[in-house]
């Protein structure tokens, strides 16, 4: 009876739509478009659409708590940290307005975080123990041309005493030979001069430490353009000899933002940001890459003068919180980098601009060994890779990765519909074409889902979504058959710091956007999108989900195996470790997902075990995912993996040392 009121009720929604429509039709055209959007939302409400293209739908994000997200991070508590800082907005920034927010999906609450400095375009990346680490972020927003108001530019600090460093604090005054003052922007330490030889053959060099000025009057009397000695202000006799500081060139052109060199982990048990050592460079728009081992690379950026960091990279060990150095290796910011077997790391030539057009946007693979760096040809549109969305491909045994879209270098309006996928397992990767997005596309989203798919959504064929050129599409490749498939359209236009995340319980929620205007003609400005739109796929809506729980502690190591209960253990076709994704500027640095073998079923009981493989599995926090003959996925268990067992620390850390190399060559 339930069931035949139900089909009444569904036949006389769908005539009476039709009925309007119809009847809008022999109106009038404003009428008939209204009552075609009523057909459309009631069309894509229909559980048969919503089984074959899925659904989105809005989160309710209370004005208190919204923010201008640029970084979305999953915990290993089910919540979501979205992370402003100052949000793009230079008010923000000068007023000191940081922001972060954590939001519950499952609980749909959330909650303020205090930001202890603008990690606006910093980096991030999950640690082995559950923390998240952010480094780096925004010391000094752009100035166009005709907004510098004071000449500036870089100052070498010089330093010839061999026996004391000095560290001049932020607003030192540095004095040319004309009399005209610049002012340092940040504080600096200036290392003691190195010396050698003894007795009468003794030889000092100079240090130097780089610091931004600016002159302390406005005008044009601050500009220089040849390479003069100045002055410290305050220093006398020696001090004043031996330290000195060195400009090429202080003048009114454009000035770049530029990064900070701190460094947070963020706890997902306490909820609070801890300061940690800050690194050697300053960075902003870096990438963070967790190595098999546990160790975070950092690498590129803009520094604190505004200039692309020259290969200096650097890792950060989060047992003693301490960096050191890495290989060095040119990229441009943001790269895309996929930690692979044998120590190697691949980079896709993704990345999301500022860079030279002809430096480091070749595809290759980098080996941390030896530094040495295999270009991987094959790649159609090469040129046009900024701004494009790069994914390891599930499961991760496969190691083939995947690049959707991209757009030209800096401000092109040139986009790409091109897919390749290359597979680094081959004895020679070379990139093979994919099937074609629909339309060329930048800033295309891209998340793997548990049933080893991968979902993409919105994007836009301009640059930051330029002459209303915002996608309002959704596609899910399959990467056996090599095709992709329609999804629901999101209602919410996303390009420009936008970032999307595979929740535990199987959505994706999809964040932020931040347009360069507001209209076609480009006559308005745009405005960021505050809203939060979350996508749930077709196989939530195949009827029940298997349920999973963890037999026993959640603790395991590589290598080992673990007991999930669950009712039909003979209707589970494959069970998957998903690596919580972070994610911003369309890179994300984290996710992963890794096929586990099913070692026994028995009643109640899949026994599956989890691969020795270090480059697959980084130790950290995971959602465990079994995934039903129907192609359903069940809710996540979360399972932290261990990079080995407490007594065999030793051994284990060799094993890690002979698979990565020396890192710090």
């Amino acid at each position: 009876m339930a069931a035949r009121s139900a089909r009444l009720t569904r036949r006389k929604t769908w005539l009476g739509a039709t009925a309007v429509v119809a009847l809008a039709a022999l109106n009038a055209p404003a009428m008939s478009g209204f009552a075609q959007h009523a057909y459309h939302r009631w069309r894509i409400d229909q559980p048969e659409y919503r089984a074959r293209y899925g659904h989105w739908s809005l989160a309710g994000l209370p004005e208190k708590y919204r923010l201008n997200s640029i970084h979305a991070i999953l915990l290993h508590t089910g919540k979501v940290l979205l992370i402003a800082g100052s949000g793009n907005d230079v008010e923000q920034f000068d007023g000191g307005v940081f922001k972060s927010t954590l939001w519950d999906p499952a609980a749909d609450t959330f909650k303020k975080i205090d930001t202890p400095a603008d990690l606006f375009c910093g980096g991030h990346a999950q640690l082995p123990d559950g923390k998240v680490l952010i480094a780096g972020g925004t010391a000094r927003y752009e100035k166009l041309k005709g907004d510098v108001k004071r000449a500036g530019g870089a100052m070498l600090v010089k330093n010839e005493n061999p026996d004391r460093a000095r560290t001049f604090p932020e607003g030192t005054v540095f004095r040319s030979p004309a009399g005209v003052e610049y002012r340092s922007q940040f504080a600096v330490r200036v290392p003691a001069a190195r010396k050698a030889g003894r007795g009468d053959r003794v030889r000092v060099t100079a240090s130097e430490a780089r610091v931004f000025v600016e002159a302390a009057d406005e005008g044009p009397l601050g500009i220089t353009n040849t390479t003069e000695q100045y002055a410290i202000d305050g220093l006398k006799g020696a001090d004043a000899r031996n330290l000195y500081g060195i400009a090429n060139k202080l003048g009114l052109d454009k000035k770049d933002f530029q990064g900070i060199k701190d460094a947070y982990e963020f706890d997902p048990v306490t909820e609070k940001y801890t300061k940690v050592a800050s690194m050697r460079e300053a960075r902003w728009y870096p990438t963070l890459t967790t190595l098999s081992d546990g160790r975070v690379l950092a690498v590129s950026g803009l520094d604190d003068i505004g200039q692309i960091v020259p290969g200096k990279n650097e890792l950060y060990d989060p047992s003693t919180k301490t960096w050191s150095k890495a290989p060095t290796r040119y990229f441009p910011t943001y790269p895309s980098l996929f930690m692979t077997g044998r120590g190697k790391v691949f980079y896709s030539g993704s990345n999301a601009g500022y860079g030279p057009a002809n430096k480091g946007r070749k595809p290759g693979l980098w080996d941390l060994a030896t530094n040495t760096f295999t270009t991987v040809p094959g790649l159609r549109d090469p040129d046009i890779l900024e701004t494009s969305s790069s994914v390891l491909l599930p499961p991760a045994q496969e190691g083939k990765v995947m690049v959707l879209g991209g757009g030209g270098v800096g401000e092109s309006p040139a986009s790409t519909s091109r897919t390749a996928v290359v597979d680094l397992n081959a004895k020679r990767p070379a990139f093979e074409p994919g099937p074609d997005l629909p339309q060329g596309t930048r800033y295309l989203n891209s998340v793997i889902m548990p049933d080893d798919t991968v979902f993409t959504t919105g994007g836009s064929g301009g640059y930051r979504g330029k002459h209303a050129s915002d996608i309002h599409k959704s596609q899910i490749y399959d990467p056996a058959a090599n095709t992709f498939t329609p999804a629901a359209d999101p209602q919410v236009g996303r390009d420009y710091h936008t970032e999307a995340l595979l929740l535990p319980d199987g959505r994706i929620a999809v964040f932020g956007s931040d347009p360069l205007f507001a209209d076609k003609a480009g006559s308005r400005p745009g405005h960021f999108e505050q809203r939060v739109e979350i996508f749930s796929p077709p196989y939530l809506h195949h009827g029940k989900r298997p349920r999973l729980t963890a037999d026993g502690d959640t603790e395991t190591v590589r290598g080992d195996e673990i007991v999930l209960r669950t009712a039909h253990p003979a209707d589970i076709d494959r069970v998957r470790l998903m690596r919580p994704g972070s994610a911003t500027h369309v890179t994300d640095f984290d996710q992963r997902s890794v096929a586990l073998d099913i070692t026994r079923r028995t009643a109640g009981a899949l026994t599956v075990r989890v691969p020795e493989d270090p480059a697959l599995v980084p130790p950290g926090w995971y959602m465990t995912v079994a995934v039903d003959k129907r192609g359903v996925p069940s809710p996540a268990v979360w399972v932290h993996v261990s990079r080995y067992r407490a007594d065999e620390g030793s051994a284990a850390e060799r094993r890690i040392t002979r698979i990565t190399g020396t890192l710090t060559r």
